[in-house]
């Protein structure tokens, strides 16, 4: 079997070494005779397993001790609806205010809407989100129940190289596309989210990382399964959880750490994107769609100077094992997704073909 560069934004490519052991354990886990996925959440086995995730994303993130590790169903845009149905409520005036950086931010602040006063305090839109806008978090009016981001924009390739410090009003980030990709202050955060499917494993769920003071203010319609107390009090097992899907985080988490942990696998990253920024830098073949300063190192975007070279493109990129390549409807041109399990090699590959098609096409 031939394995691919799969570039896809996910769903996104898992560690070779993941998806084999996975294989291995598939038919008969820790010699039980059946598959993590046949067995109780209830059971003693997969007791030890969400206790080595917790445990193996605590270590890796730096997550403090007054914060809670929750498993939450529905992947990240649930957590749309569920962030703000726990926290909008903490504070009287039931506003949040959002700094829109792209579709996954505006797409959030309209589910808060339906639950409080959601406000837009500074965008990027006007220049088709190529850029972090400028924020002065000292703005914030202190009525906020909290301030929101998305943290890393996998369709228009920005992200925040730092992050606004809101004081006293909880910071909730999406981070779903680069979580456990650089190191992280956990303390600057009230929230983080992420759904699994980029960087920590199969798509379906999501990771919430909640300081504990936020717990305890859901509306009164919040949907028990939407309740950030009922997974703090239950271990995420009140009710049957995706126990596959933890398990497979905790391989991605465990091969995280094997490869050296979050700070080896920045530098990593970081050198992984400068391979194919370096292309497009010295091109005026291809055009980056995301302002340098403020580009991903996760989702590099960008177009062809003459789009009607795209379709070309693509298709020679696929017949050399490079997938998934199209950029995103609202973006066009191209994508390429480096996540963490993306290997150097990849990258090369795809700068390598970049730089023969631009001579074979000049």
């Amino acid at each position: 079997m031939t394995r691919i560069y799969n570039f896809g934004a996910g769903p996104a490519m898992l560690p070779t070494q993941v998806m084999e052991k996975a294989q291995t354990e598939f038919l008969d886990y820790n010699n039980m005779g059946a598959g993590v996925i046949e067995i109780s959440h209830r059971s003693k086995e997969f007791d030890q397993i969400i206790n080595s995730t917790d445990a193996l994303l605590t270590e890796l993130a730096g997550i403090p001790s007054n914060y809670k590790i929750l498993y939450v169903h529905g992947g990240a845009q649930m957590q749309f609806s569920a962030v703000p149905l726990n926290i909008i409520n903490r504070n009287p005036s039931q506003k949040a205010t959002f700094i829109e950086t792209g579709s996954w931010t505006v797409k959030a602040r309209k589910e808060a809407a339906r639950y409080g006063n959601a406000i837009t305090a500074a965008t990027s839109a006007d220049t088709n989100f190529d850029r972090i806008p400028e924020f002065d978090a000292d703005s914030l009016d202190d009525d906020n129940s909290y301030a929101y981001i998305t943290s890393n924009n996998t369709l228009f390739g920005t992200r925040w190289n730092s992050f606004p410090d809101t004081g006293d009003i909880p910071l909730v980030a999406d981070m779903t596309s680069e979580f456990l990709s650089r190191e992280l202050d956990i303390n600057q955060f009230g929230i983080i989210f992420a759904g699994l499917q980029k960087n920590l494993g199969p798509a379906g769920l999501a990771v919430v990382i909640i300081r504990e003071d936020l717990l305890g203010h859901a509306l009164p319609i919040t949907p028990s399964l939407l309740d950030y107390q009922v997974y703090a009090d239950n271990h995420s097992l009140s009710n049957t959880n995706n126990t596959f899907a933890i398990y497979m985080m905790s391989l991605v988490l465990q091969w995280l750490k094997d490869e050296g942990g979050v700070a080896n696998m920045e530098a990593r990253n970081n050198a992984k994107a400068r391979i194919i920024y370096d292309v497009i830098d010295d091109s005026d073949f291809y055009l980056g769609a995301a302002q340098p300063a403020h580009r991903s190192m996760m989702n590099v975007t960008f177009n062809l100077a003459n789009n009607d070279l795209l379709d070309d493109f693509l298709k020679g990129a696929l017949e050399n094992g490079l997938y998934a390549l199209k950029g995103h409807r609202v973006v066009g041109g191209a994508r390429a997704s480096i996540y963490n399990a993306m290997p150097t090699a990849g990258c090369q590959a795809l700068a390598d073909y970049m730089a023969e098609f631009e001579r074979s096409n000049s």
